[in-house]
């Protein structure tokens, strides 16, 4: 008989399985027998859970975000001014394309997904606009809230400098020259941290 504690235990195990083989091999080649072998579990086991692949990715779509979000977040809190927490959010960036690239490249192949699903497309989407609300809040809030010129842009703002991070990222993933690129992360402190 399965306990409640081993049910939770082995859905997490699958979650697990699938962030890793994704990153690993990308969706297309990543199949659910990649990620049931990767679990440890039978392949029903997958559909128990998570009916099918799309069910099983939006899951892991929805806990990878909770995960960033929170870091990102923990992040931004810890500099005094909006220069210390541009600095702080660049140097995290910096930090998983050096030491986990294949995050970033499970970022872009989920997002290329949304493209062309719905359910993905929306926890995606949800996604880059709660990573834009944190660089509002905590880095473009006091400048551009007292400026009632600028007030209105804060948003589009971090959406710019968000845009500019994670495109700086994808050049850096595909770049032969990974440093030269990477160093241009440094540039959005310039850009956006005035």
């Amino acid at each position: 008989m399965k306990t409640k504690a081993n049910e939770v235990s082995q859905s997490q195990r699958i979650l697990k399985a699938a962030i890793k083989c994704i990153a690993k091999k990308g969706y297309a080649n990543a199949s659910l027998r990649d990620i049931a072998d990767e679990a440890g579990v039978v392949l029903s086991q997958l559909n128990y859970y998570y009916n099918n692949k799309q069910g099983l990715f939006v899951e892991v779509v929805k806990r990878l975000s909770q995960q960033y979000l929170s870091e990102i977040e923990n992040i931004l809190q810890q500099g005094e001014t909006k220069r210390e927490k541009t600095a702080a959010l660049t140097e995290y960036f910096q930090k998983i394309l050096k030491d986990n690239p294949e995050l970033f490249k499970l970022l872009f192949d989920l997002s290329s997904m949304a493209l062309w699903s719905d359910p993905l497309r929306e926890l995606i989407d949800n996604f880059f606009q709660e990573v834009a609300m944190l660089i509002e809040k905590y880095i473009l809030q006091s400048k551009w809230q007292e400026d009632k010129r600028l007030k209105k842009y804060s948003r589009a703002v971090s959406r710019i400098m968000l845009g500019a991070m994670i495109g700086t990222s994808i050049q850096v993933v595909l770049a032969v020259d990974k440093e030269e690129l990477m160093d241009s992360l440094n540039a959005i402190q310039v850009i956006f941290a005035k």
